[in-house]
This record gives structure tokens, sequence and C-alpha cells, in this order.
């Protein structure tokens, strides 16, 4: 069961600073109401396929911070690549992980996401984040544990990590890609036409 958790755009993101720490009580409530979204009105919702992948492509877009996401996991690449090749990349992982976790989320049915409090980054230059902790229980064996790192931007709070059982998703997303491009002769390019080949 612990995949269904893996298939997700990955996240850790760069931190920037903030004039004034997070308030953790919303931050928490910002992913219960993630999470209970998820489970409600996607999960339980009895609406159509379509409709579900809508809501799905709403709720993914609307708290996950995918241009930031992108620019980390493309991490010195995104610094040398082209305006058209960044746009094309967030284009395309946009997709693909919107994709990917929208025909694995009826996984959840039935799970509930069980909140252990928070923690505060431990950097000075990330003020404006903080790791919500939850666990999912499981038919079998121990708990899965599922950490949000979460950051009050201008534009709101946005999901900018999540980590899994502590391994972080954008981390290995990074490492994957590092990898594809360094072995590729087409660089950047040739990343993006891998992730096209898997839509």
């Amino acid at each position: 069961m612990k995949k269904i958790f893996f298939g997700i755009f990955g996240a850790l993101l760069f931190a920037s600073a903030a004039n004034a720490e997070i308030d953790a009580a919303k931050a928490e409530n910002f992913i219960k109401d993630l999470t209970r979204q998820g489970i409600e009105e996607i999960i339980n919702a009895d609406v159509s396929k379509q409709e579900k992948d809508a809501r799905f492509y709403r709720l993914f877009n609307e708290n996950l911070d995918m241009n930031k996401i992108g620019q980390f996991v493309l991490g010195r690449y995104w610094r040398a690549s082209t305006p058209e090749q960044k746009k094309e990349f967030i284009d395309v992982y946009r997709e693909l992980n919107i994709k990917t976790w929208g025909s694995r989320f009826d996984e959840f049915k039935g799970k509930k996401f069980v909140f252990k409090g928070t923690t505060p980054l431990n950097s000075k230059n990330a003020s404006n984040q903080i790791f919500v902790d939850t666990e999912v229980p499981m038919e079998e064996g121990k708990p899965v544990k599922v950490v949000w790192r979460v950051e009050d931007s201008k534009k709101g709070y946005k999901v900018v990590d999540i980590i899994i059982e502590n391994v972080s998703l954008a981390i290995s997303a990074r490492n994957e890609y590092t990898s594809v491009i360094q072995k590729s002769p087409n660089g950047v390019d040739g990343l993006i036409a891998e992730l096209k080949a898997k839509l």
C-alpha cells in the first residue's frame, strides 16, 4: 500500500525568507482541508470519472506550487535552460504528476490521515515554511508517516514537498531527473521527451 504515495510529483523546495513566521495552526488546517477535499469530494463522491479527474486537477493545481517544485527538481539545469525549455518542462511535469495521482487516487478509499502536529524547519531562512506531520493507518503493519512541507507564500499556503517514510519525493525526483539529463545526449530536451513518453 505504501507504493501509492510514491508516484506524485516530488517537491523539497529551496526555502525563501519571510518577514514573519508561518502560522502552524493555519498550515495544519490547510492540509486537513486538502486531505478532506481529496477524500470526500473526489474519492467518495458519486460522480463520473471525468468529473473526478477534473476535481483532482483543480485540487492539485490549487494546492501545490508546481512552478517552484519544478525549478527545484530540475536543479542546476533550470538556470541553464531556455525559457521555452522551462515552460515545456513544467507543463509536462505537471501533467505527468496529475495523471499519475489521478489514476491512483482511488487507492486512498477508506484511508484517513491522522494529524500528529507540526515541526518547524531548522533554518533561519525558512520561517515561512513548516512540516505538517501525519500518519495513514494501513490494514497491516505500522502506519505510513507522511510529512507535508507547507509554505506561506504570496500565493497563500502551498505544498512544496511530501516526505514519505523519511524519503523526500522532490529530492528523489531531482536525483532521477539529473541522472536522465546526464545520460541523454539531448540534455534537458531528452528528459522532456522521456516524460512525454510516460504520458
